[in-house]
C-alpha cells in the first residue's frame, strides 16, 4: 500500500498543435526524487515531445504514459493535459482536470484555442493556481475558479481625479470628502 499525500499533480501542460509549449508547470513535491523526469528543461521537453506524439489526433482521454495517469483533451489547435502519479486515485484527477477544462471554457469565453489562451494568458495562469498549488489540489468547482480569476479586486474607495484640475481640483475634491464624512458623523 502506498503512503498518502497531499502532492497529487505532477504536472500541468498546455502544449500547441505542433506539440511545442504555450504553458507547462511541474510540481516535485517536498524530498521528491532528484533522478525525476521533469528536474531539468531538456528532460521536460523530451517527455512533452514523446507525449504528444502518442496523444496527437486520439480519441481517447486518459492514458498510462512512462509511469504517470495523463489525462488530456485536443482542442482545435491546442492540447490540455493533467499528469499524476500511477498510484493517484483517477476519479480525483479527473475532477481536477474537469474542473481545469470548465475554468478555461469559462474564462476564455470565445473557446480554447491557442489565440484565446494567450491573449487571456494572465487570466489562465491564475486559474491553474487557484485549482493546483504546488501539487496540492485547491479547487475543483470551476464556476468558482472562474468567479475568482474574472472578478476584479474591490476596493472601497476610489479615487478618481482629474489631473487637468491640478491642485485646486484635488483640494476641492478632498475638502467634498472630508464634508461627507462629516455629514454621515465619522
Amino acid at each position: 500500500m502506498s503512503s498518502l499525500s497531499l502532492y497529487s499533480v505532477q504536472a500541468i501542460l498546455i502544449l500547441d498543435g505542433q506539440g511545442e509549449r504555450v504553458f507547462s508547470k511541474y510540481y516535485v513535491p517536498p524530498g521528491g526524487h532528484s533522478d525525476s523526469i521533469f528536474e531539468n528543461l531538456k528532460k521536460q521537453r523530451s517527455f512533452e515531445k514523446e507525449l504528444f506524439e502518442k496523444t496527437h489526433k486520439q480519441d481517447s482521454e486518459i492514458l498510462l504514459f512512462e509511469d504517470h495517469l495523463v489525462l488530456y483533451k485536443e482542442y482545435i489547435d491546442v492540447t490540455l493535459y493533467l499528469i499524476g502519479s500511477l498510484e493517484e486515485n483517477e476519479i480525483v484527477l479527473q475532477q481536477v482536470f474537469s474542473a481545469f477544462k470548465g475554468s478555461l471554457d469559462l474564462i476564455l469565453n470565445s473557446g480554447i484555442d491557442k489565440k484565446n489562451i494567450q491573449e487571456h494568458y494572465d487570466m489562465v495562469l491564475l486559474a491553474i493556481d487557484e485549482i493546483v498549488d504546488n501539487g496540492v489540489i485547491l479547487e475543483t468547482d470551476p464556476s468558482t475558479i472562474a468567479a475568482r480569476v474574472s472578478k476584479p479586486p474591490k476596493n472601497d474607495t476610489q479615487l478618481n481625479l482629474d489631473l487637468d484640475k491640478g491642485i485646486m481640483g484635488a483640494w476641492g475634491f478632498a475638502r467634498s470628502k472630508l464634508q461627507e464624512r462629516f455629514q454621515q458623523g465619522l
